[in-house]
């Protein structure tokens, strides 16, 4: 069984849990896009992937991804290139920086205060926009 790998020997994800179809591709390309199926459509059950670790899952599953089913199934159409075995790499590129996206946990953000610089450039800058403002209705334009 082959494997598709997320960063070398880290995540494998056997080509069992991937189904591909082959379709044909829309656009331009002549006689040969009306005959021959090239383009992608790759899914992979990220709800349902034993692969997967339960935390890289739930960060997957929370992103708000509209290539992401609501049954949980990431699909991935690929036809940029004219030959299906590219389109199939393609769309195997693409579901690796999705995984990968998802195997670092975004670091909690840490409340600050605005320091009292800040404080006054903002200020300022609302006095400044206020005369500004002041000044366009104060003028008699006859």
């Amino acid at each position: 069984m082959r494997a598709m790998t997320i960063e070398p020997s880290i995540l494998p994800i056997p080509d069992a849990e991937l189904i591909e179809r082959f379709v044909r591709a829309s656009g331009p390309g002549g006689q040969n896009v009306n005959k021959v199926a090239t383009a992608v459509e790759l899914r992979f059950d990220v709800a349902r992937s034993p692969s997967l670790p339960e935390a890289v899952r739930e960060r997957l599953l929370a992103k708000r991804d509209r290539r992401m089913t609501d049954d949980g199934v990431f699909v991935i159409n690929a036809q940029r290139f004219r030959t299906q075995e590219r389109n199939r790499q393609d769309a195997r590129e693409r579901l690796h920086a999705f995984i990968e996206a998802g195997l670092h946990a975004p670091k909690p953000r840490v409340a600050t205060r605005p320091s009292r610089a800040s404080k006054e450039r903002r200020l300022d800058a609302k006095r400044r926009s206020s005369t500004i403002k002041r000044g366009r209705a104060s003028r008699d334009w006859d």
